[in-house]
Order: C-alpha cells, then structure tokens, then sequence
C-alpha cells in the first residue's frame, strides 16, 4: 500500500505571540536548533514514509527556506515522492484556504497524483515522537473509513482540543470540538488516515457545502460519525503536546531537561532530522557555569556568567556576569553583561544591552522578546512584558516595560 502524508502548515499561531510575526507556526524554532515541523517530517521518514506534501499559507518564507528540498529528511528524491510545498493559488473559484479540509480539498488533484492508495493528514505544529507504520495496520485491520490517533491529556487542558468517545473497540461514537467543558480526556491529535478515493469523496461533499466551515474538526468527523462510516481511534500513549500557546511552547521545551526527558532527542533509533549551519563548538570561559541545560553549536559563555535550566540556540553569546534562569535564547541573539533573564523567550537576532531585567524570579508569567530587537542598557521588562519585532532604541520612552504591556516599533515599515 502506497502512502502519502499531507502535513498541514498554515497556521498563524495567533496565540505565540511575537513568535509567530514573521513566520508561520510550524516554522517556529524548537529546542535550540529544531522547527516545530521537523518532527512531523521526522516521525514520516522514520516511518518509512517518504512521499510528503507540505500544505502552507501563512508567511510561509521561513518555511520554505528551512524545508528547501528536503535533503535534511532524505526527500529529496522525486522517485518517492520526496517533498514538495503547496501554498494557496488564485484560481477561478478558490482563494485562501477557510479551515484544514479546504485546504487539502484544494490541492486534491495534486494530491491524488501517482495514485496512492492512502493519505496520510499531520499538522506541522505539534512535537513527538510515533511510528505511523502501526496506526496504517490498525486502519486496514478494521478496514476503516478514517482512523485518528487520539491521546489521553490532563482534564484541564481538554478544552483546547476536541474530545472524542469511543466503544469497546476503539469505534468513535461521538466527537465534540473544543468544547467549554469537556466530559473526557482522550483527545484528538490531528492525525488523521484515509483511503484516498473515500476523502476525495468526502472532501468534495464538505465543498459543496455551503454552511460548512470546511474544518476537519468542527465538520468532516463529525458528520461522518453522524453518517455511520467506521471511524476508530488509534491510541497514542507515548509524549505528544501541541505546541499552540506561549506557555505549552515554553513548558515542552523546559520539559527536555528534566531527568529523564519527556522526550528523548538522543535516541539514535529515531532522530530528530532539521537543517543547520556549520558552526564553531561551544565557547565556555573561566568561572561561568551551565545547569541542566541545552547549548546549541556557535554559542559563547562569558566568564562569570550562569546559566540554570535554560536552552540556547546557535550563535547566542552571552556577557559577562549574566544568569539566565528558565529560559529560551535563539539564534544569534547577544546578551550584554550584568544581565538578567528569568522565564523569558527571546527571538533571534536580539540586541540586549548591559545590566538588563528582563522577566522575574519564581514568577509565572513569561516574557518575551521579537525578532530582531533591541533592548538598551538597563532595561527592565516585568514578568509577562512583550517586546516586538524589529524594535529601536528611539522606540523607548521609558526603560520600564511593565508586566501585559506591548512595546511595537513606532516605524512604519513592512516586515519581511
């Protein structure tokens, strides 16, 4: 059985913040030197799956540039399949895509290209580690219409995904999206297999419907499950978190340095493939110290400094006496001496001058700093303060940002 993965992409990630300004959610940086799509992409060539399409919509440029084609993963490889970048396209009755169905309906006639007998739906946003060889057994076992792999999440956090009921043999009965308050924990992970010739059909039902949301969440499952199609529930118990909000982005990642990690991305059985640059090993000097943490190739530890339960990705170079507690530094970002940063997300390329608070000890907010920023010496940003992109020093008023305050760049300039 041929099988092909779409990996939905698109998503503007509203809910990150800063992070997602210029580039799109599964784009975003992970663990120092990952993208959050580099586990989707992953988990597919280690499946032996190596035929991918990659469904993108918003500011897809970042993503393109890091899937380029595909040599990281080993799909660059037309044979296969290898992997190729849809981004929506105007034609004469289509436009932007209006929910994850649509935007797979869209591309169907690309899709169905070479025929495959089964498709395989991921979202590019989420990070964990499955063999998907297993769940297409489990499919053609149960000669299944759909199958979904689904995941049990701690009660509270249930209302962020859509709740599914089953039976005694894992067949859905019921399935409710997002709901205020839900009734169970075992939860929809978004991927989702099919026949193709059943999606297409399916697919173009939902587009003819004009009170349809063209969601697979709030429509497809649930009018199939309404129709009496056999749609089971594959169980995942291993690690998985959707990554759709600055604290779930924040405690993943602070979650690979417990002991042992949530996730392991030593495990040479099944690695975690992205595409990096060639860099200077790491540059610790005289009299710092590093803690439970994670330091990427090119980075530089001045003397003094300390680092506690922190990840920084390639090229950070860190100051003179500067501690950083709880917290993600990524690409290239230089922190000036005297420095302090506690449970802080700082994007790339930012400029942090001396003597420098950002964030609080012990305190549960997060605080954040966009792209290519520049914070002037002796800046304090309270514990849940938020610096944008692209940020000068003539854009300060004041050298307090104080905690759920916004500084933007007064510029009016487009971002790229």
């Amino acid at each position: 059985m041929k099988t092909r993965a779409i990996i939905l992409a698109g998503g503007e990630g509203t809910r990150l913040g800063v992070l997602t300004a210029k580039r799109t959610k599964p784009a975003v940086p992970y663990a120092g030197k990952y993208r959050i799509i580099d586990f989707a992409l992953s988990n597919c060539v280690n499946s032996r799956i190596f035929d991918v399409l990659i469904i993108a919509q918003y500011r897809p440029h970042s993503l393109i540039e890091h899937i380029g084609s595909g040599g990281p993963w080993d799909l660059n490889r037309d044979f296969t399949g290898g992997v190729r970048i849809f981004t929506p396209y105007k034609a004469s009755q289509s436009g932007w895509f209006t929910g994850t169905a649509d935007a797979v309906q869209q591309n169907f006639s690309f899709i169905r290209r070479g025929d495959p007998d089964l498709l395989l739906i991921l979202s590019g946003d989420h990070v964990y580690n499955m063999n998907y060889e297993p769940l297409i057994e489990y499919h053609l076992s149960r000669n299944a219409d759909m199958t979904m792999g689904t995941i049990r999440v701690p009660l509270e956090e249930a209302h962020r995904f859509g709740i599914v009921a089953v039976d005694g043999n894992n067949r859905v009965i019921s399935f409710e999206e997002k709901p205020a308050n839900p009734t169970s924990n075992l939860v929809n992970m978004g991927i989702y297999l099919f026949k193709t010739e059943f999606l297409d059909d399916t697919l173009w039902a939902d587009h003819q419907n004009e009170q349809s949301s063209h969601d697979f969440g709030k429509d497809i499952i649930p009018k199939l499950i309404a129709k009496g199609k056999s749609v089971y529930a594959f169980p995942y118990e291993g690690y998985w978190v959707d990554v759709g909000t600055v604290k779930s982005y924040w405690q993943s990642q602070m979650d690979l340095l417990e002991e042992p990690p949530s996730l392991d991305l030593n495990n040479r059985d099944w690695v975690i493939h992205t595409r990096t640059e060639e860099r200077p090993p790491v540059r610790v000097h005289h009299g710092s110290a590093i803690e439970n943490s994670m330091i990427a190739d090119g980075c530089t530890i001045s003397s003094g400094a300390r680092i506690v339960h922190s990840i920084l990705g390639p090229g950070v170079f860190v100051g003179e006496n500067v501690t950083i507690k709880d917290s993600i530094i990524l690409t290239d970002s230089v922190i000036g001496m005297n420095s302090s940063l506690n449970r802080a997300i700082l994007d790339k390329r930012i400029s942090l001058g001396a003597n420098c608070m950002i964030g609080e000890p012990d305190h549960e907010k997060i605080t954040m700093i966009g792209k290519n920023s520049f914070v002037p010496s002796g800046t304090i940003i309270q514990a849940g303060g938020m610096i944008g992109t692209d940020v000068i020093e003539s854009d300060y008023t004041e050298n307090v940002i104080k905690s759920n305050q916004t500084l933007l760049t007064r510029r009016s300039s487009h971002e790229l």
